[in-house]
């Protein structure tokens, strides 16, 4: 499941470049979004930064997998810096981010794919046929829109 790394992590995945500015990216997801989940309303946070925003509203979607929603605030800040990612929606159990630097190559994409089964191992448990972070990893490249489901 985990192969090319098997137990070994190969450490975080480094910064990609930008295909663009990244609050555009956003603006562009949160019509996307709107469009097709007609029952998401907007919501304010006193943060700068989305990542900080799903800590000071109580979010807690990834309760299921850990009742830390720092740890999950502390990855999604490393992705706004690394990847131009920018939470654009939370669900009860969802998150959704825009990114405007995402892997360009299967390659690249594998070692993101490494971080995003870290983070929530759902995506590849259960959304993903074969369950493998290869196979998961070629969805990856290019796509502007990473979704995390806890189950």
């Amino acid at each position: 499941m985990t192969a090319p790394y098997g137990r070994q992590w190969p450490g975080l995945a480094p910064s990609m470049e930008s295909q663009g500015e990244p609050d555009s990216f956003a603006a562009g997801y949160a019509e996307h979004l709107l469009d097709r989940l007609s029952s998401l309303r907007l919501g304010l946070a006193a943060a700068e930064r989305g990542s900080d925003a799903l800590v000071s509203m109580g979010w807690s979607g990834p309760l299921n997998y850990t009742n830390d929603t720092g740890e999950i605030a502390s990855v999604v800040r490393s992705w706004e810096d690394r990847f131009g990612a920018r939470v654009v929606g939370a669900g009860f159990s969802e998150l959704y981010l825009s990114v405007a630097a995402p892997p360009s190559t299967h390659e690249e994409a594998l070692r993101v794919a490494a971080e995003h089964f870290a983070f929530c191992p759902d995506n590849i448990w259960q959304n993903t046929t074969p369950a493998t972070l290869a196979s998961y990893a070629e969805h990856l490249v290019d796509l502007n829109a990473w979704v995390f489901w806890w189950d």
